[in-house]
């Protein structure tokens, strides 16, 4: 009887469920099975095949951690995956308690860690990154009076002060409105009475935001006001489903190059007939986290102490441009600096296409 060769096993965490943002959940987790297969396909990782055991975060940092502990004691090599900052800080405390390697594949709060580990790798931006490419946008589009609508989350919060530190020493200015607090219609009022030239959604989707961008969109003291959405709301199709052409030219981050290379092209056109859909940037992300985590695990170690020894030693050829990983001042994770940055809306004539407004 033949003996069953021993997968290397890998822990996935996605939020699947609400409330989560549940498309992002699954292109992410698209894009990790795609990784997963095309390695088991081309013969796995030195004979032996990757398997992901997949845990549902729900955008819950409890929830998150109890599977943490789960897969910890279920021997897998390493952790992967989460969208949600919040819940991937939570993994991140817990799996470095624990000595078990995570490389995150698309939460972006700079403290991810509340002290520098060697066992968190990361492939996102650091938002700080991110979100000052953005505030350069709306400096060169003019946009100096700039109004927040926010929900109260350590995510948001870290946004407007990035935002007001980067903008305020040229000049621009950074007003927040609570969003648990204020109508639609009396953000509206708020909005005129600050003389804001854009608002920022730093708020769920599709409650409250969708409510949000139309109010504004239909009161005509706001036909010139810019909406903006750093966080990426607007990327997924729900979005545009909910609003149409109201959501529409309102920009946000995506992590994408301007063209894809070949090995970009191939997995988007297989990443669209697993979704049935555009993959977004989250999916890319997946699909580049077991590329590196192959990469490590076919060149460096396949245990857990190896694996996160290796991060600074590791080189993979991603979708989106060749991942390296290092220190980062102010970051205590390893991180690759940098991936492509843009920033990105829908085209109000066209609004299932993408215009690429300013790169970083």
């Amino acid at each position: 009887m033949a003996t069953k060769i021993q997968p290397h096993t890998i822990g996935a965490l996605v939020p699947l469920t609400r409330p989560g943002w549940v498309e992002a959940g699954h292109h992410l987790l698209a894009g990790l099975e795609l990784g997963v297969g095309e390695v088991n396909a081309a013969g796995g990782v030195a004979g032996r095949p990757l398997e992901l055991v997949v845990r549902d975060t729900a955008a819950d940092p409890r929830r998150a951690e109890a599977a943490v502990d789960e897969l910890a004691e279920l021997g897998v090599a390493a952790l992967a995956g989460e969208y949600h900052s919040v819940v991937a800080r939570a993994v991140a405390a817990r799996a470095d308690a624990l000595g078990v390697p995570f490389l995150c594949s698309s939460a972006v709060l700079d403290a991810l860690t509340d002290h520098p580990t060697d066992r968190v790798a990361r492939l996102a931006p650091a938002q700080s990154h991110g979100w000052r490419i953005y505030a350069d946008f709306l400096l060169g589009a003019g946009h100096t009076r700039i109004a927040v609508a926010a929900e109260p989350s350590v995510y948001w919060a870290s946004g407007t002060r990035i935002l007001r530190d980067h903008v305020a020493p040229r000049g621009g200015t950074v007003v927040e409105l609570d969003a648990r607090t204020l109508t639609p219609e009396a953000l509206c009022d708020a909005l005129v009475a600050q003389r804001a030239t854009a608002l920022l959604l730093l708020v769920g989707h599709p409650e409250p935001a969708v409510p949000i961008v139309t109010s504004v969109r239909d009161d005509p003291r706001l036909a010139d006001l810019l909406i903006g959405a750093p966080a990426g709301q607007p990327e997924l199709p729900s979005w545009e489903a909910s609003l149409g052409r109201a959501g529409a030219g309102i920009p946000f981050l995506r992590y994408l190059p301007e063209r894809l290379g070949p090995l970009g092209a191939r997995v988007d056109t297989a990443l669209r007939d697993r979704l049935g859909e555009a993959p977004s940037f989250v999916a890319f992300e997946g699909y580049d986290t077991i590329t590196v985590l192959a990469e490590v695990l076919r060149s460096h170690a396949t245990d857990r102490a190896g694996i996160a020894a290796s991060w600074p030693h590791v080189t993979a050829e991603g979708t989106r441009g060749p991942i390296r990983f290092s220190r980062t001042p102010g970051i205590g994770v390893r991180q690759w600096t940098w991936p492509p940055v843009q920033v990105v809306d829908r085209d109000p004539t066209d609004p299932g296409r993408f215009r690429v407004r300013h790169t970083g």
